[in-house]
């Protein structure tokens, strides 16, 4: 496994939100990233929990977080386990009066989730090596998409969460 860190979310081609996970040991710019595709509602909630923008009332991430509290559990990690046919897999490890416990989940809830509680990411090395590309993204990007996020946030109404 090799610990990664959010690098960023950004907007593909085709305006699809990509999640992106970056090795912890590698500056921007050197190695791999991890893109992993995902949808608008997941992309907004990673990126408020990694900016610790503010949201009028709990997005259902902030909800696990707090039914996890409630029950005493502790989420430990998250592991982008494998990729399947295109499609990635992972896994959040609890800490439970029951010992510890592993739950599938989607790799955009499970960092969403590892994002709001402070557990570590993790990335099987098959899967980077597999899904993996060079990183391109210099330091002037980042701070751009930040920007546009954080202009995104000053627009942003309740009623956009509902579902």
């Amino acid at each position: 496994m090799v610990q990664v860190r959010i690098a960023g979310v950004a907007l593909d081609a085709t305006g699809q939100h990509v999640l992106l996970l970056k090795p912890v040991n590698q500056l921007p710019g050197d190695g791999l990233v991890l893109p992993i595709w995902v949808g608008q509602l997941e992309a907004t909630s990673i990126l408020v929990a990694v900016e610790k923008a503010p949201v009028p009332r709990p997005l259902a991430h902030d909800l696990m977080r707090s039914l996890l509290e409630t029950l005493g559990a502790e989420v430990t990690r998250v592991e982008v386990t494998r990729i399947d046919d295109g499609t990635f897999y992972a896994d959040i490890t609890l800490t439970t009066a029951m010992g510890e416990q592993i739950v599938d989940a989607r790799p955009s809830d499970a960092v969403a989730l590892a994002s709001r509680v402070g557990a570590s990411i993790w990335v099987a090395e098959p899967v980077m090596a597999e899904a993996g590309v060079p990183d391109v993204l210099t330091e002037t990007d980042a701070a751009e998409k930040l920007d546009e996020f954080k202009r995104f946030l000053d627009d942003v109404e309740p009623e956009d969460f509902e579902g």
